[in-house]
């Protein structure tokens, strides 16, 4: 399996749709961390290009790694190994075209249908495939256009029962991982 995340704090967009830089939180690092080794991705990308959000990511990773953190939580320490902090997108292509061999089919992640929309079937085919996957989370209301247009696909929206949509990264990536990563019965 050759399949990597990325989380993308620039650029995204506001809920005017503007171009913005978002925040760093907590809880994306671990809980993203976390589902990520559970499934299996290789590696956890967290790009900004904002030097203090990159201290607040690598003070929040080391204290796990190894600080007081790293014995008092082995679990965590083992989940936050896969973290890496790069400064853009295209820096974490060619990290992982590097790795893999070749450039990664790079898929984004919406709340909206797009017109490359690839469903999970497919996405799942393909990560069978041993092709290498790019999977692109964006944060606070979405991965920016020109982010979306460099895409080769976006992942089909989520869809609960209702018309809200509007799921917290972190939930999103984790059911997204279990749809395309987790056991299916009788496969």
């Amino acid at each position: 399996m050759a399949v990597d995340i990325a989380l993308v704090h620039f650029p995204v967009i506001n809920k005017s749709g503007e171009t913005i830089g978002s925040a760093v939180t907590n809880l994306d690092i671990h809980d993203i961390a976390r589902a990520a080794k559970t499934y299996g991705v290789d590696d956890y990308y967290i790009v900004t290009p904002y030097t203090d959000q990159q201290e607040l990511i690598k003070e929040i990773i080391e204290h796990w790694r190894t600080g007081h953190g790293a014995g008092y939580n082995p679990a965590r320490k083992s989940a936050l190994e896969s973290v890496k902090l790069l400064d853009n997108l295209e820096d974490v292509v060619r990290q992982v075209t590097t790795k893999r061999g070749r450039k990664p089919v790079l898929i984004t992640t919406s709340a909206q249908h797009r017109e490359n929309s690839i469903t999970f079937t497919e996405t799942r085919q393909r990560i069978a495939s041993d092709e290498p996957v790019l999977l692109l989370f964006g944060t606070a209301h979405g991965l920016a256009p020109k982010v979306l247009e460099q895409a080769d696909y976006t992942l089909l929206p989520i869809k609960g029962g209702t018309r809200y949509n509007h799921l917290s990264v972190r939930s999103a990536a984790s059911i997204i991982l279990d749809r395309l990563l987790g056991y299916r019965e009788g496969e």
